[in-house]
């Protein structure tokens, strides 16, 4: 495992709380943006709900796509030089930029290919720099101890993530036909509701969010001292030699390869939920942005707490049996949501006007929330095990492009299938077998990981 840095108790804390804060400070860039208010708000904008879905994959996965083919090789780069913390400056200024630029989509002069361009810099930016603080994740406690540590990073997340979705609902977001945010108030600070300036500064606001949110993080983190490390131009020509030497031995690596595999199709599944389930309300059962929120505000409590309850569990009993159970819970969800619609729940037709599709989708947003938390909580934990301690940022790197390899298939799946069947409710399906080849995968996976991680 990583060395600890030798330091007093004091600074042990600030630096985990330091690193917490990159949890906090960028939540926001999925609850507000991916998810519950800007998602939903180009929904709006187009008017067509099938039409939102399929360009927001097709955006979404390209980004994924330049993720994926990128992230191994600047992790290896990182490794070698042992510097994570530039990296993370670049890709903040990449996240603060590509967010607050959202603030551009106005309704009378809407450029779908610029939104789409300003969204991926951001989130480009938002997955680079988690790549690089996920690395440091072994630094920060012993094998015992950093899947409490995780837990409580990604509950912190929640919680931030919450309190911003709170700000946007109450005082920004205004109701389309009513003009209101959730409160009854016109937008603060003079926003005009009727050009949408509410709803539109939750890019702003992610950005200073962001910007406000890192300050613990680059007050109070450093760089691990590694033996061996090179300068950056070093590491820059044997990024590439150090990548190949890695991915030539990964197939020997069967548990760490099968890991990767596992993960990459379930938590793909788990982001197209994330990134669809606003614009699937928004299209199917015909919600609000303010609705969306309101959902949003169930599936975070939570995430939160099962993402700390998780991190416990994760501790206790290891991380394998934390994802294997929340894998196949989601699984059940995914194929849920098909089935829930204006007409019927679960196959069981509903009068009109009937609130019933309304709570069915709030529990399985719970759902989502919790078992999304805990899962993704106790899958950093678990790559730290199967790692290579000195090749950590590389391994993340290729966690990533696990993660994004198939992260187009998910989006694009999504658009494809609702662009053919024109059902929104159909365009999901591909996320229950994403899941289920996930679960089949970790069958292989060695619970107890690379035995130099002790």
């Amino acid at each position: 495992m990583d060395t600890v840095l030798p330091s007093t108790a004091t600074g042990t804390r600030k630096r985990i709380w330091g690193w917490w804060a990159f949890d906090w400070a960028s939540q926001p860039y999925n609850t507000l943006l991916l998810t519950f208010i800007f998602g939903p708000y180009v929904n709006e904008l187009l008017g067509d709900g099938t039409q939102a879905q399929t360009a927001w994959g097709y955006g979404v996965g390209t980004a994924g796509f330049l993720i994926a083919i990128s992230a191994p090789f600047l992790g290896a780069m990182a490794d070698l030089s042992g510097r994570r913390i530039p990296f993370i400056w670049l890709f903040s200024v990449m996240y603060f930029v590509g967010s607050y630029g959202l603030w551009w989509a106005a309704p009378g002069d809407f450029n779908l290919m610029l939104t789409l361009i300003l969204f991926a810099i951001g989130l480009i930016g938002m997955e680079f720099a988690t790549i690089f603080t996920n690395a440091m994740l072994p630094t920060l406690g012993g094998r015992n101890e950093i899947g409490r540590i995780s837990g409580s990073g990604f509950a912190w997340g929640y919680v931030g993530g919450l309190i911003a979705l709170v700000l946007m609902l109450f005082f920004f977001a205004e109701n389309a036909e009513t003009g209101k945010t959730l409160l009854g108030l016109d937008p603060i600070l003079g926003l005009d509701a009727e050009t949408r300036e509410g709803t539109r500064a939750v890019g702003p606001l992610t950005a200073i969010w962001f910007g406000i949110g890192m300050i613990p993080f680059f007050l109070w983190v450093r760089d691990t001292p590694l033996p061996g490390a090179v300068p950056m131009g070093q590491a820059l020509r044997g990024a590439m030699p150090a990548l190949m030497k890695t991915l030539r031995r990964l197939p020997s690596e069967k548990p760490l390869m099968a890991y990767l595999l596992s993960s990459m199709f379930y938590r793909d599944a788990l982001n197209g939920m994330y990134v669809f389930g606003g614009i699937y309300a928004s299209g199917v059962l015909g919600w609000s942005v303010v609705d969306v929120g309101i959902f949003g505000i169930l599936a975070i409590l939570t995430g939160a707490f099962f993402s700390w309850l998780g991190g416990r569990a994760d501790g206790r009993f290891g991380p394998k049996p934390v994802i294997v159970l929340n894998v196949i819970l989601l699984s059940f969800v995914a194929l849920a949501v098909v089935f829930v619609s204006r007409d019927s729940v679960l196959g069981i037709p509903v009068a009109e006007g009937s609130s019933l599709p309304d709570i069915a989708f709030y529990i399985l947003g719970a759902f989502i929330g919790a078992c999304g938390g805990a899962l993704q909580s106790s899958s950093r934990t678990m790559l730290v095990r199967q790692a290579y301690p000195d090749r950590m940022t590389e391994a993340f790197g290729l966690y990533a492009l696990a993660g994004k390899a198939t992260s187009f298939i998910a989006p694009l799946s999504i658009g494809v299938v609702t662009q053919i069947s024109g059902s929104q409710q159909v365009g999901v399906v591909p996320l229950v077998v994403l899941f289920t080849i996930g679960l089949i995968l970790l069958f292989w996976v060695d619970p107890q990981g690379r035995k130099t991680n002790d």
